[in-house]
């Protein structure tokens, strides 16, 4: 039987991750229960739990035949011999979450032989879902979506935590740029692809559940993505990191990335 299109499984997504949105609402806002997840994994809520175990029980139901990676289930080698993998952050931005920020969102997104297909990155109390699929554009709630277009980097608006603007990081110091921050990995690469900001870098490990599907949304919003070192990003490795990310309009992160040590 032929696989899933990528539209199937982007539809797939997108009702996972409306009813991810249900759950969350659910806590938001009510002192879940918390805890740290040690090794500097930072922390997890019963809400972030139970995303993960109605995601993992609804898609899994749907495509049996596909692996599954979370940042809340235990990993293990099985994923590593699907052609097809789900990439999952229940909830990314937990601390915002539990600081009653709305900045926090549910990360989904279909790997195939280690290039995302589908996905959909959910605020829900923000009422926004992006969705993209291979080869089928980017949307934000039923819209088509596009980079900025900025082909300067000089005044351009970039997303990232302090400590990637340390002059340390950057040939000649940090560039003429204006810095920004949102808590969301995920969020902040579907603000680059809306267009709403010109690129995102982070230059630490950065976990395969945080950015697959929102390294979709700006490869199909027409953006460039790539680790620190320019290089393409491939998921649903044995050890499920990537180094770095970069991503914008193609001048703005090819600019970025010849900046970079």
């Amino acid at each position: 039987m032929p696989a899933p299109d990528a539209a199937a499984d982007r539809a797939l997504l997108a009702e996972a991750a409306r009813a991810a949105g249900e759950i969350a609402r659910r806590h938001f806002g009510r002192d879940p229960e918390s805890w740290d997840k040690g090794d500097g994994q930072g922390p997890v809520t019963e809400a972030d739990l139970a995303v993960d175990a109605m995601l993992r029980d609804r898609l899994g139901a749907a495509r049996p035949d596909y692996g599954w990676l979370s940042e809340e289930t235990p990993d293990g080698p099985a994923r590593q011999g699907r052609a097809r993998v789900f990439v999952v952050d229940p909830i990314d931005g937990t601390r915002a979450f539990m600081e009653g920020s709305e900045n926090f969102s549910h990360s989904l997104c279909v790997v195939e032989d280690g290039v995302p297909l589908a996905a959909a990155i959910h605020l829900p109390m923000k009422d926004d879902l992006y969705l993209a699929a291979r080869g089928l554009g980017a949307t934000r709630n039923g819209t088509d979506i596009a980079v900025s277009g900025r082909d300067r980097l000089d005044g351009a608006e970039v997303l990232g935590t302090r400590a990637n603007f340390a002059d340390a990081h950057w040939k000649g110091g940090l560039p003429p740029i204006a810095r920004n921050f949102r808590s969301s990995l995920a969020y902040r690469l579907a603000l680059v692809a809306e267009g709403r900001f010109d690129a995102m870098v982070t230059l630490r490990p950065a976990w395969e559940w945080d950015i697959a599907a929102g390294a979709l949304l700006v490869a199909e919003a027409g953006g460039r993505v790539a680790d620190r070192h320019g290089g393409a990003l491939r998921f649903n490795n044995p050890e499920p990191r990537l180094d770095g990310v970069v991503a914008g309009t193609p001048r703005v992160a090819d600019a970025l990335l010849d900046r970079l040590f």
